[in-house]
């Protein structure tokens, strides 16, 4: 989906995506000791800010990221629902550069929209803005011999191949990577995904 598209999409009173997190949330847990979710998180690709909220209130100082400010004011609204607050940022991931360094860059369902020929930069620029001992959870659809391409697949997504997500990572250390198949049913379409999921953490000795 473009960017009218998603705007039209936030600007319905309903929330898309709905108000619960997804379960990548917890999984991001699992590698955070108890005393140290006070942490910078950024969300790349917010949208309504579900996991946003979620990470502040597990006490994370988080910036929202998306690209439809319908989103955005729909996120923000989502945080005051639940008593916490969030900061957030309109931007487009193809000409986006993190404003700080995070100890932590979060990203579901939104990669595929950064452009192939400038990926590695992108990642380059998610990666140097990560903190030493940092974390990057990131998850995208990748291509898969027996998966057909969604049938509301926009134009500016972009399939990864199924090793290339975690070869932006060859130099930190993998602490979790899965690939899964799931039923979808956006614009009211049974189809199916593909995606993969990585949490990375940057070596101590990488400023």
């Amino acid at each position: 989906m473009d960017k009218e598209q998603l705007q039209e999409i936030y600007l319905k009173p309903e929330y898309y995506w709905g108000k619960e997190p997804n379960d990548l949330v917890s999984k991001v847990l699992e590698f955070i000791p108890d005393n140290q979710t006070n942490k910078k998180l950024v969300d790349l690709g917010a949208g309504e800010g579900r996991d946003s909220i979620f990470f502040a209130k597990q006490g994370f100082d988080v910036l929202a990221v998306e690209i439809a400010p319908a989103g955005l004011e729909k996120a923000i609204k989502l945080a005051k629902e639940n008593n916490t607050s969030i900061k957030i940022m309109e931007a487009d991931l193809n000409d986006f550069v993190l404003p700080d360094k995070f100890d932590i860059v979060y990203s579901i369902g939104t990669l595929q929209y950064i452009r192939p020929e400038i990926r590695k930069h992108q990642f380059d620029n998610i990666k140097n803005n990560t903190v030493a001992g940092g974390l990057n959870v990131m998850c995208t659809f990748v291509e898969h011999p027996d998966v057909e391409i969604a049938p509301d697949w926009g134009k500016n997504e972009y399939l990864y191949e199924r090793q290339e997500l975690q070869s932006y990572y060859k130099d930190w250390e993998m602490l979790y990577s899965n690939e899964f198949i799931f039923d979808c049913e956006s614009s009211n379409i049974p189809h199916k995904h593909v995606v993969r999921t990585i949490i990375a953490r940057k070596p101590n000795d990488v400023s």
